[in-house]
């Protein structure tokens, strides 16, 4: 005679296989999905090009000093880590986050707070909305 109890363990445990696996699946789409969004929303709101942006934050020095998400090597700590910019309600505590703001602070971050420690770097404006762009897909 089969023994029921364990037939009925093994489907359960089948079952619950089946069930994260599923859940698994729906929930890499949906943050893919997000993504993907977030990413073609930040090229619309700034005209930039994310994937130029982590030969810019190299050359002007951006990585000793920002954390900068995706960008090897870029872990310095003197200003804020720029991670979640996108859903920041001010770049750098004094601008409302527009994108036009953030692109003009990369640019020249004196003219709107003239205490910063952040240096104008020479970036010009195309390259500010290649990091603009990335900054909001992050």
């Amino acid at each position: 005679m089969p023994n029921l109890s364990k037939t009925s363990h093994l489907t359960a445990v089948g079952a619950i296989a089946l069930l994260v696996s599923m859940a698994t699946g729906f929930l890499t789409t949906q943050y893919l999905s997000s993504r993907s969004i977030r990413y073609q929303s930040a090229i619309s709101m700034t005209g930039g090009d994310p994937e130029r942006s982590p030969m810019i934050f190299r050359r002007y020095g951006c990585t000793g000093c920002h954390t900068i998400p995706g960008v090897p090597g870029a872990d310095g700590l003197v200003g804020p880590a720029l991670s979640g910019l996108s859903g920041r309600v001010y770049i750098a505590g004094v601008l409302p986050n527009t994108a036009d703001n953030l692109e003009r602070w990369i640019v020249s971050p004196q003219e709107f707070s003239p205490r910063t420690a952040m240096p104008a770097t020479g970036i010009n404006s195309t390259e500010a909305k290649d990091l603009a762009a990335y900054l909001y897909t992050n």
